[in-house]
């Protein structure tokens, strides 16, 4: 299994900004096919002018994201091939510009395309980063390579300048404004996971992945032992910073694309593309042994967990959560803290 996401970033400073962008890099990969596909028509049809040696840079983008798609799976701190991309796109689209007239041509103002997905994927500083970034490529295409030009035509540079500005603030204003939307009704507000509303979706989108790569998937529900006693002994205020912990704990021990959700009071589910019966299990096993070396509330806590995987079946949430119920179930009965497997009921379950 890959390492734990166990350390911040430049761009993003917690798991939860980490799950976002990851999230948003994989909404926004279709859109950016079809942009993709708008730009290269724009450049067949005006090869006969330009020279076709100009779809060279955009190709270069386009494996460039191919590749950031790859790094994302393996890498603990997926932002950063995602943001590399993203410069990489800016770089290939300059050196289309400047080979094809600089400040002349046609296609400078193209450089505020890829800064309108910028406030979908990073924060403020990174939408500031990335204006920064794409200013200096815009003066570099235009005054540097004829400043003669831009001296003699300074609107050849200032309305691409302007578009850019223009671009950056409104996607920006309009991004936050529906991320705090979204969040509200997709995030739980406690402890910052997704919740039962946003897994809805997520299951949709995992049963159509799972028929095109047949791969497994892996489900794990898991429990806070005696979590009742520590909100009667010590109040809701306590339980609340118990589930706070809790939830931290299991972020940072999971894969950028494992998803982890609070279904409600002390329980979570997670999700894990690709795993099978086995390799649930040990993330089960693994999260247990996090949560039981991890003070949560500034008191030790203990959870069960029950793991299923749809294995060679096609992937069919209701049946693989009943699956994995059942298996937590298992696990309260015989001790608590705990893993039981689905199918494993007479097993002795792993402690």
């Amino acid at each position: 299994m890959a390492a734990p996401l166990t350390r911040r970033s430049w761009l993003c400073h917690d798991e939860v900004e980490r799950e976002r962008v990851v999230d948003m890099e994989r909404r926004l990969k279709p859109v950016r096919a079809a942009a993709f596909a708008i730009l290269a028509g724009a450049l067949i049809v005006t090869a006969p002018w330009v020279g076709w040696w100009t779809l060279l840079p955009l190709a270069l983008a386009v494996a460039g994201f191919a590749a950031a798609d790859r790094a994302v799976a393996r890498s603990s701190r997926p932002e950063l091939p995602i943001a590399a991309a993203w410069v990489l796109s800016q770089v290939a689209i300059a050196v289309s510009i400047a080979v094809s007239g600089g400040p002349t041509s046609p296609a400078v103002s193209w450089l505020a395309i890829p800064v309108v997905t910028l406030g979908a994927r990073f924060t403020i500083r990174g939408v500031a980063a990335g204006v920064i970034l794409t200013v200096a490529l815009m003066l570099a295409v235009t005054i540097g390579v004829d400043p003669a030009a831009v001296a003699d035509q300074p609107a050849r540079t200032i309305a691409p300048l302007a578009l850019l500005a223009a671009t950056a603030v409104l996607s920006t204003a309009l991004m936050r404004s529906d991320l705090e939307h979204r969040s509200e009704s997709v995030l739980d507000g406690l402890t910052g996971m997704l919740n039962r509303r946003s897994l809805t979706t997520r299951v949709v989108e995992l049963e159509q992945q799972a028929l095109l790569t047949r791969r497994p998937i892996g489900v794990v529900l898991a429990d806070v032992d005696r979590f009742k006693t520590v909100n009667d002994e010590h109040g809701h205020r306590v339980g609340d910073a118990v589930l706070v912990d809790v939830a931290y704990t299991l972020r940072k021990e999971l894969r950028a694309f494992d998803l982890a959700y609070r279904l409600g009071g002390e329980e979570f589910l997670v999700l894990l593309p690709g795993a099978d019966l086995d390799a649930t299990a040990e993330v089960a096993d693994r999260l247990r042994l996090a949560i039981e070396l991890t003070p949560a509330g500034g008191r030790r806590v203990t959870m069960s967990f029950g793991a299923a995987s749809s294995g060679d079946e096609p992937f069919a949430y209701e049946p693989l959560f009943a699956a994995a119920d059942a298996a937590l179930y298992e696990a309260k009965r015989k001790g608590r803290n705990r893993v039981a497997r689905a199918g494993d009921e007479n097993a002795p379950a792993a402690d």
